[in-house]
């Protein structure tokens, strides 16, 4: 079984400092939904772990989300793609819950719910949460430069090993170049 992680915001979607707080707001990154139908196509099962402060912030609330994400799976289906389940944390930073990244709380409920170990499995994300979360449950982070990564990559705080794309696009490119080579 092949499966791929995904953060959303900076990911998936154009990231906002105020949070995308309606389905309107929400913007597909250029690419990012073919690059998922590709993985999907592929044979790869697509499930996205994302922190979501907003609700507890009372910037948007539970069932807005859910219209935000109807939103993503319709504009994605036009592309081919499926994301398998969407795990979201809802907690702020102070709120110190064991399920926002970077601690690994959601991926530790992805493989218990979908019964799927993570080891070595690649996790796509823009921000150092996304690869220490990652890390933590012996996956594969990846960073793309969308979103936060640019800065990180700027600031000189990728960690050592953790490959760099320019978008998700990129980072799909390679994991299907990785797939097919593997089964050649």
């Amino acid at each position: 079984m092949k499966l791929v992680v995904l953060d959303r915001d900076g990911v998936i979607n154009v990231d906002s400092r105020d949070y995308v707080k309606s389905e309107q707001e929400w913007q597909a990154l250029p690419g990012s939904l073919d690059a998922i139908g590709r993985l999907y196509r592929s044979g790869y099962r697509i499930v996205v772990v994302t922190n979501q402060a907003g609700i507890a912030h009372g910037k948007l609330n539970a069932e807005i989300l859910a219209a935000i994400h109807q939103k993503m799976l319709a504009h994605l289906s036009q592309y081919g793609g499926v994301i398998e389940a969407i795990f979201f944390c809802p907690h702020a930073p102070e709120d110190h819950c064991n399920c926002r990244k970077p601690k690994p709380g959601l991926l530790r409920e992805l493989s218990r719910r979908l019964r799927v170990r993570l080891h070595g499995v690649p996790c796509i994300g823009d921000k150092l949460s996304d690869i220490e979360a990652a890390l933590a449950v012996g996956a594969s982070p990846i960073l793309v430069r969308t979103g936060h990564g640019q800065a990180i990559v700027d600031a000189g705080e990728v960690p050592h090993g953790v490959p760099v794309y320019a978008n998700l696009r990129a980072a799909v490119d390679a994991i299907l170049s990785q797939g097919s080579a593997a089964s050649r």
